[in-house]
């Protein structure tokens, strides 16, 4: 990390969590953050769901909420860009403040509630985005909606596209009863409905599912079977959770989705779960509490094709997205593999 990042940093630090999220954002968008560029190599080189990758290391959803930032978020060194969520009608979100810092704990708590810009705001940056990124979006529902599961397929249909994939996020736990969409019967049915929508466009998207890391052995299992069953392309594994085990910052009692460090054991291990029961059927993005190189590697051993990390810029700066990247490499290198796709799943009986 650079001097200046580590300034700005420590600068962002002594501010309201959310009002610098909205600053960082702004210094992208005015050039102010440096661009390295993609970060690839023939090693970090793969393919998630038919989309080619330079490297496998994205940023998850949330960051980059109203896709205001796409041309120097692609520039920064991830291999893919994950912006939104977006729902079909602007909406505020949860009061605030609804973001803190759990500075001791390398993580963060967020209820945000899905504040965003609409699908027609968001879809007209997305119009214009920048061609030689692989940038998705992950579709919401409003919070009053009457028909919550047709809001996903309302999102994919105006902005679909402008995509390369998309994700459906019935896993956030700050809108409330969306995490009850997981259930095997309503999850069936809002996936066809998106994947119905998804044929009617001009070019295949790949549709993507992002789950909860709170779902026990049983709900593991269902998310397996309709990821099989459904014709869905990924699963992302995980979202943030609502368990506060370990936790030592002052903000550890807040209401919202824990990202961050405490996740990473807890999310890789639903990840392995997934990644026994589909054998290889469908690829697995692993999301959850990666830190370092080292983390973003285990992932890949326990079955992940790509991973995506957010809350550890918070601590780390953008410049992590290539860091990691690198250290990837380093890491694939050293243990004798030729290209990063051979590493998947090498290790899951590690967190089984």
């Amino acid at each position: 990390m650079k001097l200046t990042e580590k300034l700005a940093l420590a600068a962002m630090q002594r501010i309201d969590p959310e009002a610098a999220h909205g600053l960082s954002v702004k210094a992208l968008t005015m050039g102010l953050v440096p661009a390295p560029g993609p970060v690839t190599t023939a090693r970090l080189k793969t393919t998630l769901a038919g989309v080619d990758l330079p490297n496998p290391v994205g940023l998850a959803a949330g960051y980059d909420k109203n896709a205001e930032a796409l041309a120097p978020l692609s520039k920064s060194g991830f291999g893919f860009i994950e912006v939104g969520a977006a729902t079909p009608r602007p909406q505020p979100g949860n009061p605030k403040p609804r973001l803190f810092r759990l500075t001791e704990d390398k993580a963060a708590i967020n209820r945000f509630g899905f504040n965003n810009e609409g699908m027609e705001a968001i879809g007209a940056r997305l119009a214009q985005r920048p061609r030689d990124a692989v940038i998705g979006l992950n579709l919401g529902a409003n919070k009053d909606s009457e028909d919550r599961a047709a809001d996903f397929a309302k999102v994919l249909a105006h902005c679909g596209a402008h995509l390369d994939f998309a994700t459906v996020n019935v896993s956030s736990p700050n809108t409330e009863k969306l995490r009850d969409l997981q259930g095997k019967a309503a999850l069936t049915a809002l996936l066809a409905g998106v994947i119905e929508t998804r044929e009617g466009l001009s070019r295949r998207v790949p549709v993507f599912l992002k789950i909860a890391p709170d779902l026990d052995r049983a709900g593991i299992e269902d998310i397996a079977a309709v990821a099989l069953e459904s014709g869905i392309d990924a699963v992302i594994a995980t979202n943030t959770t609502l368990s506060r085990d370990g936790l030592r910052s002052a903000h550890k009692d807040e209401a919202g989705g824990l990202s961050g460090a405490p996740l990473f054991e807890k999310s890789t291990r639903v990840l392995a779960q997934l990644s026994e029961l589909l054998d290889g059927q469908v690829p697995l993005v692993g999301v959850g509490g990666i830190c370092t190189a080292e983390q973003a590697y285990a992932k890949i051993c326990a079955g992940a094709t790509a991973v995506q990390f957010y809350t550890a810029m918070v601590y780390g700066g953008l410049s992590l997205a290539g860091d990691i990247a690198r250290g990837l490499d380093d890491l694939l290198a050293r243990d004798g593999f030729e290209n990063v796709a051979q590493a998947v799943g090498t290790k899951r009986k590690d967190w089984l």
